[in-house]
């Protein structure tokens, strides 16, 4: 199930979003589409986040949404994100580059590599190409492993490792 998020109910930017949505759904109909406004949206995502597969937010409301989502997983750090269209897209995590902490070796790069693995499988699915989809899985199980090991983790997570001994850690797990 797609969630659509917006608030139509108020904003006419958010009646011409649902309006597109809802058009762009009809290409896909294995995908069920669902609306919901942004308000109620975070409610539930703060109550039963697993009632949502797949959330789809204009870059206000998913900015709000997504750092709601890292509280409840524990880190900004742990989330990807993707944009996708047209004959490209971005991959990167949900946090931005975080120019704050540019130079320092303290951020968290598990958002990234998932955000690596997104790219792996949106080019998978592009282009029938099965290695990419290998190389997604490869890395989805090395961060997996990484937790499942107690491996060593960044300041966000309560660990002091930095950005790039986390990142070594999950390459060794890469099978």
């Amino acid at each position: 199930v797609v969630t659509s998020v917006d608030k139509a109910n108020v904003l006419e930017t958010s009646r011409l979003w649902r309006e597109v949505m809802t058009t762009v759904a009809t290409r896909y109909p294995d995908v069920r589409l669902e609306h919901q406004y942004v308000d109620s949206c975070a409610l539930v995502l703060a109550t039963d986040p697993k009632r949502f597969d797949v959330l789809v937010a204009a870059n206000l409301f998913g900015d709000i949404l997504s750092d709601e989502a890292g509280a409840l997983v524990g880190s900004l750090g742990l989330l990807p994100s993707a944009s996708v269209g047209g004959c490209g897209g971005l991959f990167e995590p949900v946090h931005g580059s975080s120019p704050k902490h540019a130079g320092k070796n303290v951020v968290n790069p598990i958002a990234m590599i998932q955000s690596v693995q997104m790219m792996f499988e949106a080019l998978a699915f592009r282009k029938k190409d099965q290695n990419l989809d290998t190389c997604a899985e490869i890395l989805q199980n090395a961060i997996q492993k990484h937790f499942e090991e107690g491996g060593i983790v960044t300041y966000d997570l309560g660990g002091t490792a930095s950005t790039s001994e986390v990142g070594q850690a999950i390459a060794m797990r890469c099978e």
